[in-house]
C-alpha cells in the first residue's frame, strides 16, 4: 500500500498539474492570443469575490472527503469532479457492496477503483448528453425539470443514510447539528467548517468516554 500510495501522490500530482495547465489554456488564448484580456484589476476582484463566498470550500473538501476517497480516490475524484453528487455515492455503494469499511487499505482500493468505473461510465454518458442537451431540454416535460433541484438534496440524503445506518447515533446527530447550524444567524460560508468542527469535537469525545469505561470496566 506504501508503493501504491507513492505511485497515485506521483501520478496524481503530474495529471492534476496538466489538468489545471489546460484549465488555463483556453482563457490565456482568448486574453491574449484573440485580444480580450478585462485586466488584472477586474480578475482579481472577481477572484476575491468568489473566493469570499465559496473559499472555504477549497480548503474543506478534501478535508471532508479524505476520509472516504483515500490517497488515490482523492486525486481521481477531484481531477474528475462531480464529487458530492457521483464520487462519493459510487464509493459508498462500492464499499458497501464489496464490505469493506472507509478509511482502510482495502477501502481505499475499491473506492478509487468505483471513482474510475462511474467516471468512465459518466463520460459516455455525458457526451452525447451534452450534444443533444438543448434538443433534450426541449423534450423533457417542465413538470420533470421542476424535480432537478432536489436531485443533489436526494443524493446527499441517501449518502447520509447509508453511512448512518451503521452509527445511528451518530447519523442521527450529525442531522441534528446540521439542522441547528443552519438555522442559525451565521455566515453561510462558516456554516459547513462549524457543523463538521462541532460533530468530531463530540465523536472524539464520545469516543474517548466510551474507551475509558471499557478501561475502567
Amino acid at each position: 500500500m506504501e508503493q501504491f500510495r507513492s505511485n497515485a501522490h506521483r501520478w496524481g500530482r503530474i495529471s492534476l498539474g496538466l489538468g489545471i495547465l489546460i484549465s488555463f489554456a483556453l482563457p490565456i488564448y482568448i486574453s491574449f492570443a484573440m485580444g480580450y484580456h478585462p485586466g488584472f484589476q477586474m480578475i482579481l476582484s472577481s477572484l476575491l469575490t468568489y473566493g469570499a463566498v465559496i473559499g472555504i470550500v477549497w480548503f474543506l473538501e478534501p478535508i471532508m472527503y479524505f476520509p472516504v476517497l483515500g490517497v488515490s480516490g482523492t486525486y481521481v475524484a477531484f481531477f474528475t469532479g462531480n464529487i458530492s453528487n457521483m464520487c462519493l455515492p459510487a464509493v459508498a455503494s462500492c464499499q458497501d457492496a464489496v464490505g469493506v469499511a472507509p478509511g482502510t487499505d482495502k477501502g481505499e482500493v475499491v473506492g478509487a477503483l468505483g471513482i474510475s468505473a462511474a467516471s468512465l461510465v459518466n463520460k459516455i454518458i455525458l457526451i452525447p448528453v451534452i450534444l443533444a442537451g438543448l434538443w433534450l431540454l426541449t423534450v423533457i416535460p417542465e413538470s420533470v425539470q421542476e424535480v432537478f433541484p432536489y436531485v443533489l438534496p436526494a443524493i446527499f440524503g441517501a449518502v447520509l443514510a447509508q453511512f448512518a445506518s451503521k452509527t445511528p447515533v451518530y447519523g442521527l446527530l450529525a442531522l441534528i447539528i446540521g439542522i441547528l447550524v443552519n438555522m442559525a444567524a451565521i455566515p453561510l460560508f462558516a456554516k459547513n467548517v462549524l457543523c463538521i468542527v462541532i460533530l468530531v469535537a463530540i465523536m472524539l469525545f464520545a469516543d474517548s468516554r466510551k474507551n475509558k469505561k471499557y478501561q475502567n470496566a
